[in-house]
């Protein structure tokens, strides 16, 4: 009879730690799910970004003569979007491309005409809303990500993280560089 109740707590205990171990690994599984999903989210926007400027460079380039190397710099920033591949080298892609915009908006103040044109005022504001959208999105990712990098090295969850492969994400960070004001020069000469 003892042996019996014994084994009926072992069983008992065995299936509780089971179950604890799939509510973990479930959690586990839902964060890295809805950081995933977070990403996707922001690579929406950021292919709608991606797709709205060739048409505001367009738009620049018969109206700034003098600011050839914003206007490079925009599209080269455009390009290493197009070419990176792993998560760091599109946030750093993604980081490039945010600051050489803000040079770009920052230089069209100096050009009157430009600012007036329609298309351009179109233009712009579409990829502002969409650069408020990325930021709040980001802020988004950063919170999922941040929650799942906890949960996978807190006890008892760094057990069941360790044995299933679940490993911390980077936080979607600018450089330090990007943090300073943008240089804006009017010197024409």
């Amino acid at each position: 009879m003892t042996t019996l109740i014994v084994l009926g707590v072992l069983v008992l205990l065995l299936v509780v730690v089971i179950g604890y171990v799939i509510m973990i690994y479930n959690g586990l599984v839902r964060l890295k799910n809805e950081a995933d999903k977070s990403w996707s989210n922001i690579d929406v926007l950021l292919k709608q970004r991606f797709d709205e400027l060739p048409k505001l460079i367009k738009v620049c380039e018969g109206y700034m003569k003098h600011e050839k190397a914003t206007l490079e710099a925009v599209i080269k920033a455009r390009s290493m979007v197009g070419q990176a591949r792993s998560e760091k080298e599109q946030l750093d892609a993604q980081n490039m491309l945010t600051d050489t915009l803000k040079s770009l908006f920052a230089v069209t103040e100096q050009y009157p005409d430009l600012k007036a044109d329609t298309a351009f005022r179109s233009l712009g504001n579409r990829i502002s809303e969409l650069e408020d959208q990325i930021a709040d999105r980001r802020e988004l990712f950063n919170e999922y990500i941040t929650i799942y990098n906890i949960r996978i090295a807190q006890f008892p969850d760094v057990l069941v993280a360790s044995k299933f492969n679940f490993t911390a994400r980077d936080l979607w960070e600018i450089q330090p560089e990007h943090r300073a004001d943008v240089d804006v020069s009017f010197d024409h000469s």
